[in-house]
């Protein structure tokens, strides 16, 4: 572990505020800024999203039947899901729904999707963490150290899986990255014979990955006293709150398509609600420091970065799916969900499980789901119908597409004209749901580390990771409320010298 940072006494005067900028391994930008009391232990810390991106704003005017390749760009990381939310919005503002056909498609395309993303977050950005320990130079943690810890076999693996998961959303969705499969009431095109047993083959050797990859965390996290320890510490990366993720009729795990369900701390289902409706539920505050937005239960209310009953902050992440789903309907995953559980309730857990870096393991469980399912429908008759698409379908009107995606809850709302133009947008993000817990997050992780002016490169990067836990994207989460974000323009000279400032407030 690298050394201390050692502060002189006229520095703990003026070094009361610790930057880490730019914080690492997540999608867009971010910070994180911890104030220090006179005694230099923490005051608190913020989570701090920077960047300003208008998609809502440009999406209006624009034709819908558009839109689910335009919000595609929003992130290079998760445009599947993207492009299902919108696509599911679409259908609604044509008074629409897939055929049967064109469901499973969108499904098999949808757990590929998941499969190369959770690959991508577990060994990518999170597992150099615990592969190379929390404190390790900052030049090991990275994908290159982790393959140089696990070997360049399991290196390789972690590569051939994730490329067939993107050949599959490449074969379905016309484009691995950017797909363009979606039409209302449908999908572009069949599956052939031959495709589907190309992809079917694929599939069985994304299940086996998965398998393998609930072994290597098995193995180098769980096999870990250390670690164990750091994830089982109700003073670190433990927030107690309430869950929201999609269910089917079962209250089982689902991505696709189905109600949201919120559970409350102790477990016990606080709403369960349809796409249309979520505007009956949940709200969204803003904070001056930030440009990304702060969900919340309007049934419980803003309260600001606190957890608790009494505070409407909500997670949308693996962990809350986990935490919302009563089983999984698919053997391998339910498998692991009862072993999960069991883990910590010999640890004294009852309830939900509020530990914020079990979100790692969660993830796993959802990556052995996710290929489950789309070996399954791939495996489907319905793969293979014919009609995939409805016809005589007529724009106008309003359309909610909700789906997990794989950072949290996905809504897209859109309102067309007649002539299919839209007048309204609206989108939460994933990531944006979380905002708020990773606020409080990442304060109680500082608070629980820093003392004494003590501070080292190790401890910051525990500090992140509580956000690296959640996989935020900013990229996509960042909207702004119209008229109330303040902006601050700075006109400098040549030489950097300041020549005027120009707030908006």
């Amino acid at each position: 572990m690298a050394g201390p940072i050692i502060w002189d006494e006229k520095q703990k005067t003026d070094k009361k505020r610790i930057e880490v900028d730019p914080i690492t391994r997540l999608e867009g930008h971010g910070k994180i800024e911890i104030f220090l009391d006179d005694n230099g232990n923490v005051k608190n810390a913020y989570w701090q999203v920077p960047e300003l991106r208008g998609f809502e704003k440009f999406c209006i005017g624009r034709r819908v039947t558009e839109m689910n390749q335009i919000t595609a760009r929003l992130c290079g990381v998760c445009p599947g899901a993207h492009h299902m939310a919108a696509t599911k919005a679409t259908d609604g503002c044509y008074n629409t729904k897939p055929t049967e056909a064109a469901f499973t498609i969108r499904d098999a395309f949808y757990h590929a999707h998941y499969v190369h993303s959770h690959i991508a977050h577990f060994y990518a950005l999170a597992s150099a963490d615990f592969v190379c320990g929390p404190g390790a130079p900052a030049a090991q943690r990275n994908v290159l150290g982790v393959v140089a810890a696990v070997g360049l076999e399991l290196g390789g693996a972690v590569l051939a899986t994730r490329a067939k998961a993107q050949k599959i959303q490449a074969m379905i969705g016309g484009k691995a990255t950017h797909p363009v499969m979606g039409v209302p009431g449908g999908v572009t095109k069949p599956i052939s014979r031959e495709e589907q047993k190309e992809m079917e083959a694929m599939a069985k050797d994304m299940v086996a990955f998965s398998q393998t990859s609930m072994k290597v965390l098995k193995d180098v996290v769980l096999g870990n006293k250390d670690y164990v320890d750091i994830i089982a510490n109700p003073d670190l990366y433990y927030n107690e709150t309430y869950h929201m993720g999609m269910v089917n009729d079962k209250n089982q795990l689902e991505f696709h398509d189905g109600p949201v369900r919120v559970v409350d701390q102790k477990g016990k289902e606080f709403v369960k609600y349809e796409p249309y409706d979520y505007l009956d539920h949940v709200s969204e505050a803003s904070e001056e420091w930030s440009y990304e937005k702060f969900p919340y239960l309007k049934n419980v209310g803003y309260k600001g970065m606190t957890a608790g009953p009494e505070s409407g902050l909500y997670r949308a992440s693996p962990l809350s799916r986990l935490n919302v789903a009563e089983s999984i309907s698919t053997p391998l995953a339910q498998a692991e969900f009862e072993y999960y559980h069991g883990f910590f309730k010999d640890l004294g857990v009852e309830g939900p499980i509020q530990h914020t870096l079990a979100t790692h393991w969660a993830r796993i469980i959802e990556m052995i789901y996710a290929a489950e399912k789309c070996l399954a429908d791939i495996q489907s008759d319905k793969f293979l119908d014919q009609n995939v698409k409805q016809h005589d379908v007529m724009p106008g009107g309003r359309g909610v597409g909700i789906v997990e995606a794989p950072r949290g809850t996905l809504t897209h709302d859109y309102t067309c004209d007649e002539n299919g133009i839209v007048t309204a947008c609206n989108m939460i993000v994933g990531t944006t749901n979380n905002n708020g817990p990773i606020n409080c997050d990442v304060a109680k992780v500082a608070k629980g580390l820093i003392h004494n002016f003590e501070v080292s490169p190790g401890l910051l990067n525990m500090v992140e990771m509580a956000f690296r836990a959640y996989d935020p994207c900013n990229s996509c989460a960042t909207h702004s409320l119209p008229g109330q974000m303040p902006m601050t323009a700075e006109i400098r000279y040549a030489d950097g010298s300041l020549l005027e400032k120009v707030t908006r407030n």
